[in-house]
């Protein structure tokens, strides 16, 4: 089979496709022949060598962290999952994978799957795997957002930002949008009450919130310096200086900056789904690659500047 691997860290010209055995499934397990994945911050972070506590050096890394598809075969004690079922998961992401969801096939155990949601084509359905389970586990699980409440998104063009845009609507809040201004009308559609330019709009102009879900990762003190009291923050853009300031931020109670590093399950999976189902999830796609062209993705989710995400059909 094909498969997209890292073959040393660095820029996305490190990626190559290459022919490699097809796995097969042990107990436990799932084979799914992989129809589409995207392109997400931990993709990025693990090729660049950011994470070689988790990949370990050596080469070649697999990559591509979430995928759609459909099931080929099961391995011994899988129920519920049969051949031609469709499904989206995604790998483990603290674990060192020599292929990944970038391939024409990937292993993975079966509660790391669950079912698609219907009537959404496979490349959608990859761009809201890692993205809908991030932005549904920082609102619902971390923050505890609720209805009424004044919802600031930082990053809200990015994958998570629009699924943070859209559920965060969903749940009843106001929301307010910090993105590029081009990005209003997009957001505005997705739900967003209010849309700001955060080239102009600096931290101090803005708030008070009872909630802020930031994607970006810096300047996160003063961002939580716009929270009311009882407020609360979640970053899932992680780096040296936003570990600092989450570590400090612990002596100001429910004020603190949470994180949390999204894995989920078949269960967040399946409520995912079920967003989507129900129309308060839809997919945002920037950009659509064959899987020959996957540093082309990489090199367009690091340049920035688009809306949503960018993803990798390999056989959709």
């Amino acid at each position: 089979m094909k498969a997209a691997q890292i073959t040393s860290f660095g820029a996305p010209d490190v990626l190559r496709v290459n022919e490699v055995a097809r796995p097969a499934p042990g107990a436990g397990e799932v084979l799914v022949s992989v129809e589409a994945s995207s392109v997400n911050g931990h993709d990025a972070v693990v090729r660049a060598g950011e994470l070689k506590m988790m990949s370990g050096r050596r080469f070649p890394i697999g990559t591509g962290l979430d995928f759609a598809g459909v099931v080929v075969e099961t391995g011994d004690g899988v129920e519920g999952y049969r051949a031609g079922d469709r499904v989206w998961g995604m790998v483990h992401p603290r674990q060192r994978h020599t292929t990944a969801g970038a391939a024409e096939y990937v292993v993975v155990l079966a509660d790391r799957i669950a079912p698609a949601p219907e009537g959404v084509s496979s490349v959608d359905a990859a761009s809201l795997v890692v993205a809908g389970a991030t932005a549904l586990l920082a609102l619902r699980d971390s923050v505890h957002a609720a209805k009424g409440e004044r919802v600031l998104v930082r990053g809200a063009a990015g994958g998570v930002g629009t699924a943070a845009v859209q559920l965060a609507h969903a749940l009843g809040c106001h929301v307010t949008a910090l993105a590029r201004e081009r990005h209003a009308q997009v957001l505005t559609s997705l739900g967003a009450d209010e849309v700001l330019d955060y080239g102009t709009t600096t931290s101090d102009r803005l708030g008070p919130f009872d909630v802020i879900v930031d994607t970006v990762g810096t300047e996160l003190n003063c961002y939580r310096s716009r929270l009311t009291k009882g407020g609360r923050m979640v970053t899932v853009g992680l780096s040296a200086p936003a570990m600092a300031a989450i570590a400090a931020s612990t002596v100001y109670g429910s004020r603190r900056i949470r994180t949390f590093s999204a894995n989920p399950g078949t269960a967040v999976l399946r409520d995912v789904a079920a967003h989507v189902t129900s129309g308060a999830l839809r997919p945002v796609v920037d950009g659509v690659y064959p899987l020959a062209e996957i540093t082309a993705a990489h090199e367009a989710f690091e340049r920035g500047g688009s809306v949503g995400k960018q993803v990798v059909a390999v056989s959709a």
